[in-house]
């Protein structure tokens, strides 16, 4: 499956609401993340009926087959996720989608478009809410926008690095500080790789685990397991923390299908271990993480003893957030520990 096409300076970007319609609620937010789209990346944002209102299931894949079938639209961004994205694919006509493959941007509950998108031959990028990592803080952060720019606009192979220090913190939006202030950043415990003995070149298929989990128990936005043979499996966890036990179940119940023994690596990303009012101390974050990479290595122990895993990428709900390719190549190369994205 080829990379979606790359844009021009100037080209226009559908800017859409598939899950919760967050800038309703935060408008200041969202229109920083507007003028950033204009200025950091010289695209002009447009807006969709239910971009700033919430809307069904229907409406919202309405926005999402009005912004394919127009031709002068050339990327669809997320604003944000949600909780029930999955109530609006069976609404999505795959005819507009196929017929100009142009590029979607989200992640969490995203994860049920990315999946749906590749389903019907559509490759896209996990990562990029527009309220997220285009709106907090001073500036868009470095990696976020590298990745950004090269998923839009480059064919470049780009080296997914660890960062320095990853931010498991946010500032309220309700707070005027979040448009200008960066949250707290903590010191990167580092990745962590597991049978890192070969080199494997493959397109990537995942995203949050939770949402895949509902594709699974729906059995309907799932192709046969041996569909994904080969393939990179990405993989993060969300804001709702879930301990190592379900993460374990999760990946049983993945394994016990048979899909867990397609895939030669796993890319495991840094897990978020505080949100809002629940911010553990430095220790128990650490020990979130320890514990959700043995469940990960408990279910492969099982169901694919002999796969590559990688524990720490950036990527998913963390902060700053590369953005890699969904149903692109990626390189994952064990004896030079090092990640590629090929953009």
């Amino acid at each position: 499956m080829d990379n979606p096409p790359k844009l021009q300076p100037g080209d226009r970007v559908a800017v859409v609401s598939p899950s919760w319609a967050g800038p309703e609620v935060y408008p200041a937010v969202h229109e920083q993340a507007m003028r950033r789209i204009r200025e950091d990346l010289g695209l002009e944002p447009v807006e969709f009926p239910f971009t700033r209102k919430q809307g069904t299931p229907a409406e919202r894949a309405a926005d999402l087959m009005a912004a394919y079938a127009d031709p002068s639209i050339r990327a669809v961004f997320a604003t944000i996720g949600g909780s029930d994205q999955i109530t609006v694919l069976p609404h999505l006509d795959p005819a507009p989608f196929r017929a100009d493959p142009k590029p979607y941007f989200g992640y969490s509950d995203n994860t049920n478009m990315l999946n749906w998108l590749w389903m019907h031959g559509v490759a896209g990028y996990h990562g990029g809410s527009t309220m997220v990592h285009l709106s907090r803080g001073p500036a868009i952060d470095a990696e976020h926008l590298a990745s950004l720019r090269a998923a839009l606009f480059e064919t470049v192979d780009l080296p997914i690095t660890p960062v320095p220090g990853f931010r498991d913190e946010e500032i309220d939006w309700g707070d005027p500080r979040a448009l200008t202030d960066a949250a707290p950043a903590e010191p990167n415990p580092g990745w962590v790789w597991h049978n890192a003995d070969r080199v494997v070149t493959a397109p990537a298929w995942g995203g949050n685990l939770e949402i895949l989990h509902w594709n699974l128990a729906a059995n309907r936005w799932i192709l046969p397991s041996a569909s994904y043979a080969g393939m990179i499996l990405l993989l993060e966890t969300s804001e709702e923390m879930p301990g190592a036990d379900a993460v374990f179940e999760m990946l049983r119940n993945a394994g016990e299908r048979g899909l867990l023994e397609q895939f030669p690596v796993i890319l495991m990303g840094a897990a978020k271990a505080s949100f809002r009012n629940n911010r553990p101390d430095r220790a128990d974050r650490d020990r979130f993480r320890d514990d959700q990479r043995a469940a990960v290595l408990r279910a492969l122990e099982t169901y694919n003893p002999s796969a590559m895993a990688v524990f720490g990428p950036e990527f998913g709900h963390t902060g700053p957030q590369w953005i890699v390719p969904f149903g692109g190549r990626m390189t994952v190369d064990g004896p030079a520990r090092r990640i590629i994205a090929h953009f």
